[in-house]
């Protein structure tokens, strides 16, 4: 019987070390995993939405085309308009020239408009947003920015503003410029195409998503009806095909948007959310495994990425609301009723990382140069939830943490606080401990006089 039970305890033993072999993730740290997830991509990068943490990347700041991943920024600028009352969803835009002219080309992906129709800015937002529909991405141009041609300086100046790198916008749809048959934006060139690092392309969609994350309403739903009941009606499927309900159907998966052009090849912009954690992911120019492009490609590689972080991540609470970093739980106080003040964080700190990698996380304490002198110490009153910095944290082992914003990385920061009130002295306390040091500097230079005597 005990013979049998050490017979079966090896049995599992060795299972379980066959299928750890077995695993490709299974021990490795998370560079070593990252490598594995070899993604065949001329750019690629995978980030935590809600902070902006970069998991992986490849290529990330080399700029590339973007195609139709463009439209991101057509959509932020749209939404920023509705908010502030520039533009309404009701609102009806009479087709232009050049607008017909794009939705007549059945090579392109479009909806078709009518030379005399007006339409809604809703139907045309959805139909750019689900069905990457060009036309109706210029009409929305041209309704915000009087013209195509100052809607790409708005996008240039926003892209700026953002605080994007590696970026140029050349028109609002994605398209070559070829494409628009010598009608292109002005000042642009008959072959010109937008470009992005992805990096930058991450950035536009962290933005997007964080600041309206109604866009996902939209670029969530798999297919619509354009005109539905008109005679000129037609069935979008959403270009983005790892939304569940479609052919790549991908669990969470609820946006963002899809690009192909012969420049820019296979590209794509996922964001996905399972178990509170969301991701962004970008491909730009995907291949299969022999190296060709194709639809199925970018999903492939987006997948890969996806998986990674779903299955090799956790968001965990790194430390706690009232944390106190070791041997700097309280400041020194000067002018004040107490000569120190206890200091801890305000909140807790919850980031995403890669499993078990918690520990490898260290507190460092930051003080606002504003409030301390050049002691270090604070100066009295000092009220209870002041803040007086705050912590940050860093990994143990000196690897670099890189973040797509400023924003996002003070997400995973808290302040730090004075826990109690320390008011200040009056005028004689002060005034006394003004005596005492100045008696106790002479004492102090009157023994070490004497002291060198002898």
């Amino acid at each position: 019987m005990i013979l049998n039970k050490l017979l079966l305890k090896k049995m599992a033993a060795g299972a379980l070390a066959i299928l750890l072999f077995l695993s490709p993730l299974a021990g490795l740290d998370k560079a070593q995993a990252a490598a594995q997830l070899n993604i065949n991509a001329d750019g690629a990068i995978l980030v935590d939405a809600e902070s902006g943490k970069v998991l992986y990347e490849k290529n990330a700041d080399t700029v590339l085309g973007i195609a139709s991943m463009t439209k991101m920024m057509t959509e932020y600028l749209l939404l920023d308009a509705i908010k502030h009352g520039k533009v309404k969803w009701d609102q009806e835009y009479q087709v232009s020239d050049l607008v017909y002219q794009i939705s007549q080309r059945t090579d392109l992906s479009n909806v078709p408009l009518r030379a005399d129709g007006t339409y809604k800015i809703r139907e045309l937002y959805e139909a750019m947003t689900i069905y990457s529909a060009n036309a109706a991405t210029i009409a929305i141009a041209e309704t915000i920015g009087g013209s195509e041609t100052n809607f790409v300086k708005m996008m240039n100046e926003k892209a700026e503003k953002l605080g994007l790198k590696d970026f140029k916008f050349v028109n609002s749809t994605g398209l070559n410029n070829v494409d628009y048959k010598g009608l292109q934006p002005e000042g642009t060139g008959d072959d010109e195409e937008n470009v992005m690092s992805a990096r930058a392309v991450a950035k536009l969609a962290f933005h997007l998503i964080n600041e309206y994350p109604e866009v996902l309403k939209t670029a969530s739903i798999p297919r619509k009806t354009f005109r539905e009941g008109t005679d000129d009606k037609i069935d979008m499927i959403n270009w983005n095909w790892m939304l569940p309900e479609l052919d790549y159907g991908y669990k969470g998966v609820d946006g963002l948007k899809t690009g192909t052009t012969d420049f820019a090849g296979y590209c794509f912009t996922s964001t996905a959310m399972r178990d509170g954690k969301r991701f962004i992911t970008v491909v730009q120019n995907a291949k299969d495994a022999n190296g060709a492009g194709g639809y199925k490609a970018r999903f492939d590689e987006t997948k890969k990425m996806l998986d990674y972080a779903f299955a090799n991540t956790s968001k965990e609470e790194i430390l706690p609301k009232h944390y106190q970093v070791k041997n700097q739980k309280t400041l020194p106080v000067t002018k004040g009723k107490d000569d120190q003040v206890k200091i801890y964080t305000k909140s807790a700190i919850d980031m995403v990382i890669s499993n078990g990698e918690k520990e490898n996380y260290k507190a460092v304490l930051v003080l606002d140069k504003d409030k301390v002198d050049k002691n270090g110490k604070l100066t009295a009153p000092i009220k209870k939830g002041e803040k007086v910095g705050y912590v940050k944290l860093v990994p143990k082992n000196g690897e670099k943490v890189s973040f797509l914003t400023e924003e996002g990385q003070k997400k995973v920061q808290a302040d730090v606080v004075a826990a109690q009130g320390v008011e200040k002295s009056n005028w004689f306390v002060l005034m006394m401990r003004g005596i005492g040091g100045f008696f106790g500097d002479v004492w102090h230079g009157i023994s070490s006089t004497v002291g060198g005597w002898f």
